[in-house]
């Protein structure tokens, strides 16, 4: 592991606190509420996850992610994988009565994978 000087922060550790400053700031300005609900999108290399999160009581109404469509989908990191998580959260959150959400996308930028996913929830019936 690399150090910059004696007493300093690796460049992993500054890595990780320049990541978690981006999510603080994007979460700063959205808080779910029972009305309109956080809808938080996660990627990781293989799959892709979304929940629909009450932020004042601290429950998650509903979930879905590319582990259930493995049977469906053959790559789970792909662009049509997230398209589909989309159209999945999009079904539940309606069963449930949600219509409107607000959307918690992390650091990730509004593109690819993130922007098929909103676009899916979008066209499914879920209101931003």
């Amino acid at each position: 592991m690399y150090f910059k000087m004696v007493g300093m922060v690796s460049e992993r550790k500054e890595r990780d606190i320049r990541r978690l400053r981006r999510i603080n700031r994007v979460r700063k300005k959205i808080f779910g509420t029972p009305e309109r609900p956080r809808l938080c999108v996660f990627r990781s290399k293989k799959h892709f996850y979304a929940q629909i999160i009450d932020d004042t009581k601290g429950h998650t109404l509903c979930a879905a992610s590319t582990l259930e469509l493995r049977d469906k989908i053959k790559k789970t990191w792909s662009q049509q994988a997230a398209h589909e998580v989309g159209k999945l959260i999009a079904q539940r959150a309606l069963e449930r009565g949600i219509k409107k959400v607000v959307l918690d996308r992390r650091f990730y930028k509004y593109h690819g994978k993130v922007k098929a996913f909103a676009e899916a929830a979008r066209e499914g019936g879920l209101e931003f």
